[in-house]
């Protein structure tokens, strides 16, 4: 169980389901659902993303022993915003984000077999 702190509140979050209900206890306390379209979430969500990436910007290899404990909080704090986001857009299009994911991990093993692949990074359309 991870367990964090927000707001003088020690805060259970044991699934995706959980974070689903605070994000949604979140936006009704402060009366944002009325802004939470599916496209204003998805235009959030990437730019989101975008500022997960300024802190590699400019970095050698983009490693994470290049990040440093500030930029490695500055990553962390925006996988979170991306993450919230998701899982909002999600709920607004009803989407189940656990049934989603595996089922395009399979669609990828089968664009992606293994024994073709194995160390190579060519989109799938280039192993023809």
């Amino acid at each position: 169980m991870m367990k964090t702190q927000m707001a003088n509140e020690l805060v259970s979050t044991d699934s995706l389901n959980d974070l689903r209900a605070r994000l949604r206890q979140f936006t009704a306390e402060r009366h944002w659902e009325q802004f939470h379209t599916p496209k204003n979430l998805a235009s959030a969500l990437i730019v989101e993303a975008a500022e997960l990436l300024e802190p590699f910007q400019w970095l050698s290899s983009g490693r994470a022993d290049e990040l440093g404990a500030e930029k490695l909080q500055a990553v962390r704090h925006e996988m979170a915003d991306v993450m919230a986001y998701l899982i909002m857009l999600a709920e607004q299009l009803n989407i189940d984000l656990i049934a989603a994911t595996n089922e395009k991990i399979h669609l990828n093993a089968l664009k992606y077999p293994s024994d073709i692949v194995r160390g190579d990074a060519r989109k799938y359309d280039e192993y023809k």
